[in-house]
C-alpha cells in the first residue's frame, strides 16, 4: 500500500514556549564564558592573569606616578639626583603636563595655536559624518574632507594669506606633524593607488610600462631612502636660487612611496573580482570607464579594506623617518624633550629647545652621500 505523501502543511504547528530571558549579566557570562569546559578554563586563565597584571599597572600609572614637578628630579630616583627613592617606578605625568604644546604642536608660536585647533576642529566635524553610514550626502563630505581641506589647511597653518603671520615648517611639530603626514598621504595615496592600480591592468603598453616601472622601483626601496633623496640629492638638479619646502619633500616622498603599496592593494582585489561581474557590466553596454566607477571598483575596495586600513596604519608608524628631513613628528619630539634638562620650562620663555642642534643623522647622512663629491658643489642649497 503506498504511503501517502504532502507537501502541504494540512494543520498548525503547535506553539513553542517563550525563550527565556537571557539579558542578565550572570547569563551573559555563564553562555559567553563558562559555556563549555574549554571557555571555563581559558576565562580563569584570563581572569588569573588580569589580577596578576592590572594591580602593577594601576600602581605605575596613578598611585605611584609624579603629578608635579619642576625638573628631572621629580621623576628621578637619589641615586640618578632626584628625589624619589631607590628602586621607584611610575609614571612621569609632570613631563607630560609641562610639555604637552610642545608635543602636540612643536615650536608652533603660542598666540597662533588656535590655527592648528581650528584646522583639527573642522577635520573632526567632516570626519564623524563620514564614519556614520546613514549621514546624507557622502559626496560633498568627502570632497571637502579630501580635496577641500588639506589645501584650505595648508594655507591657515602656514599662513601668508588673510593677514595670517607666516609660520615656518620647521617650527612645526609633534603630533601635529604626525597627523600631517598621515592625512596627506592617505588622501593622496589612495587615488593615486587606484590610478596606477587600473594603469598596471590596462592594454595600453605605454601606460602599463610606465605604472609598472613606477610601482616596483618605488617598492624596491626603503622610505628612509626616498626621504633622504628628496631631502639632500633633489637639491643638486634644482635651478640655481630656486629651493622647495623640506615638510613639503616630506609630504611628497611619503605619499608617493604608500600610493606604490596601495597601488598593489587595489590590484589584489580587481583581481579577486569575478569574470561574470565585466561580462555583465558589458551585457549592460557600460563603458569601461562605467564599469570600474559603477561596479567593479566598489567591490574591489571592499574586499581589500582591512589591507588599505593596514597601509593607512603603516603610513602613521612611518612619519617616525622624517626626523631625516630636520622634522620631529611625535615620537621624536618626546625623544628630544628627554634631553632637557629642566622640564619645566615654559614654551614661551627664551629658552625654547634649539632643533637645528640634534640633527646629527641628517648630517651624517649628507656627508655621507656627498663624500664623492670632494665637497659640497658651488650653489648647493638646502
Amino acid at each position: 500500500m503506498a504511503k501517502e505523501l504532502a507537501y502541504v502543511r494540512k494543520e498548525m504547528q503547535a506553539q513553542k514556549p517563550a525563550p527565556k530571558k537571557e539579558g542578565t549579566a550572570i547569563q551573559w557570562v555563564r553562555a559567553n564564558l563558562f559555556a563549555t569546559p574549554k571557555d571555563t578554563i581559558l576565562s580563569i586563565i584570563g581572569i588569573i592573569f588580569l589580577v596578576w597584571a592590572i594591580p602593577p599597572i594601576i600602581d605605575w600609572l596613578f598611585i605611584d606616578a609624579a603629578w608635579t614637578g619642576t625638573d628631572r628630579a621629580t621623576c628621578a630616583t637619589v641615586a640618578q639626583g632626584g628625589m624619589r627613592p631607590d628602586g621607584w617606578s611610575g609614571a612621569c605625568w609632570a613631563f607630560i603636563g609641562n610639555k604637552m604644546d610642545q608635543i602636540i604642536f612643536g615650536r608652533y608660536p603660542d598666540a597662533e595655536l588656535w590655527r592648528p585647533i581650528l584646522v583639527g576642529a573642522v577635520f573632526t566635524l567632516l570626519l564623524i559624518p563620514m564614519l556614520m553610514p546613514s549621514a546624507p550626502h557622502k559626496g560633498w563630505n568627502a570632497f571637502l574632507l579630501f580635496l577641500a581641506l588639506p589645501f584650505i589647511s595648508f594655507f591657515i597653518l602656514y599662513g601668508g594669506v588673510f593677514g595670517l603671520p607666516v609660520v615656518n615648517t620647521s617650527d612645526w611639530g609633534g603630533l601635529m606633524v604626525t597627523l600631517i603626514l598621515s592625512y596627506f598621504a592617505i588622501a593622496v595615496s589612495l587615488p593615486f593607488g587606484i590610478v596606477l592600480a587600473l594603469g598596471r591592468r590596462s592594454k595600453l603598453p605605454v601606460v602599463r610600462t610606465l605604472s609598472i616601472t613606477f610601482i616596483e622601483v618605488v617598492r624596491g626601496v626603503p622610505l628612509i631612502t626616498i626621504l633622504f633623496m628628496a631631502s639632500v640629492m633633489l637639491p643638486l638638479f634644482l635651478p640655481e636660487g630656486m629651493t622647495i619646502n623640506k615638510f613639503l619633500r616630506a609630504i611628497v616622498g611619503v605619499s608617493l612611496f604608500i600610493s606604490a603599496y596601495m597601488a598593489e592593494t587595489i590590484r589584489g582585489g580587481l583581481q579577486a573580482m569575478p569574470k561574470g561581474q565585466f561580462e555583465g557590466a558589458a551585457s549592460l553596454g557600460l563603458g569601461y570607464w562605467q564599469t570600474m566607477r559603477l561596479i567593479i571598483l566598489p567591490q574591489a575596495i571592499k574586499l581589500v579594506i582591512p589591507a588599505i586600513v593596514n597601509q593607512f596604519i603603516s603610513i602613521f608608524k612611518d612619519t617616525s623617518l622624517v626626523s631625516i628631513v630636520g622634522m620631529f613628528d611625535l615620537l621624536g619630539i618626546i625623544k628630544f624633550n628627554f634631553t632637557d634638562l629642566d622640564m619645566g620650562l615654559a614654551r614661551h620663555s627664551d629658552h625654547r629647545p634649539d632643533f637645528r642642534r640634534h640633527r646629527l643623522l641628517g648630517l651624517l647622512l649628507r656627508h655621507v652621500a656627498l663624500f664623492q663629491l670632494h665637497g659640497a658643489p658651488p650653489g648647493y642649497r638646502t
